[in-house]
């Protein structure tokens, strides 16, 4: 739901009326995740998706209905070939939706409101919904806008006292990873007992990508990385290059030394850091940094020869072989790439490998997972969405 929170929040603000319909679990090749959303408003305006066009029909319907009756819904669609006009996923999935209608005056709606509005300004927001379990908890709604585990939370599930303060607690470290996932709980909030399933959809902050370097191909990998939702950030020691002119797309522009910026700049374990510079007196004091911070990915630009050097004088400043082994040089994956362009393609794909554990290789021929994070069978725990 979070994932099309700009365009609800002005429904809410609006005072539409809407249901909307989230993917609370997937099991084989679902082409959408947990937390993916499909809305319907009152008169009949849809946005999202919640399979990429495979039951989205389906859903629309399941959407209004709910609206007009006021239910929550759980409603599953697989494959299947027996019927040519069965509605199911064409790839051969399976996802379970969950229908909720936000109308005013429903309990519910305060918490999506409360939500929604976060998500929607770049707060960090997690919130958390009964998806299985009794018919009368269904689709109830808690949220949590901090990781402080002393931090208040507003709404609730509506049952046994302890239920809401661990789910709060559940909430507040998927939140602190910036995590979506569905996790069980116990009915009395143990880990024991009749189990309920709580999807704990997270809204962070968008990650930050640091372009170091102001060359050609850094605009080109700045359009890439904002196309892929980074916040990007462009650092050159050279201000007759670091200019908004020649980096319109930039969320920020810093003319400083690469290395004394990344020391007083806060990174965190979804940062990805690309350095083009490859320049030995930048380049050396920058990742001698860099491949000791908790990031999530570290790659430098240069030729072979390049690299080769570039390894030699990290290990002579004490670079440990350890340290060594995190650094994806040269950068990107093998595209035969020549132009910027192509060449931002080659480091966007790498990052997207690296962070969805991807091979990188050509899907054709090599019977392996297309959506890695899907693969999963469906279960109380389902897999995190990043």
């Amino acid at each position: 739901m979070l994932d099309i929170a700009d365009e609800l929040n002005r429904w809410v603000e609006q005072g539409r009326d809407f249901a909307v319909a989230t993917v609370v679990a997937v099991g084989g090749s679902a082409p959408r995740q947990p937390g993916a959303a499909l809305a319907v408003d009152s008169d009949g305006t849809a946005i999202g998706s919640v399979s990429g066009g495979c039951v989205e029909g389906a859903v629309y319907e399941l959407c209004r209905q709910s609206l007009e009756d006021g239910e929550t819904v759980l409603e599953r669609f697989g494959y299947s070939d027996d019927d040519a006009f069965a509605v199911g996923l064409t790839c051969g999935g399976i996802i379970d939706i969950l229908v909720t209608p936000v109308r005013a005056g429903s309990a519910s709606r305060p918490v999506f409101a409360a939500a929604l509005a976060a998500a929607s300004a770049g707060e960090a927001a997690a919130v958390a919904r009964v998806t299985s379990g009794p018919a009368e908890l269904l689709g109830r709604a808690l949220l949590v806008r901090t990781t402080d585990g002393a931090g208040a939370y507003e709404g609730g599930l509506g049952g046994h006292p302890e239920l809401d303060r661990t789910v709060a607690e559940e909430a507040r470290a998927l939140l602190d990873a910036g995590r979506t996932a569905t996790v069980e709980i116990g009915a009395d909030g143990s880990r024991c007992g009749s189990p309920l399933e709580i999807l704990v959809e997270s809204s962070v902050p968008p990650p930050r990508m640091i372009v170091f370097g102001a060359i050609d191909f850094a605009s080109a990998l700045v359009r890439m990385g904002k196309f892929l939702g980074y916040h990007v950030t462009v650092c050159d020691a050279r201000p007759v290059f670091a200019t908004p002119t020649r980096f319109p797309d930039a969320d920020e522009i810093v003319v400083e030394w690469p290395h004394r910026y990344l020391e007083r700049t806060e990174v965190d374990g979804r940062t990805v850091l690309c350095v083009l510079t490859h320049d030995a007196k930048f380049d050396v004091p920058l990742l001698e940094l860099a491949l000791r911070l908790p990031v999530a990915y570290v790659g430098a630009m240069g030729s072979r020869r390049t690299h080769e050097d570039r390894n030699k004088r990290l290990r002579e400043v004490g670079v440990t072989e350890l340290d060594l082994a995190r650094l994806r040089s040269p950068i990107g994956l093998d595209l035969g790439a020549r132009t910027p362009e192509e060449t931002a393609l080659s480091i966007a794909a790498e990052i997207v490998a690296n962070r969805r554990g991807g091979s990188g290789v050509s899907l054709t021929g090599a019977h392996t997972p297309i959506h890695h994070d899907g693969s999963r069978e469906l279960s109380g725990r389902i897999g995190s969405v990043a």
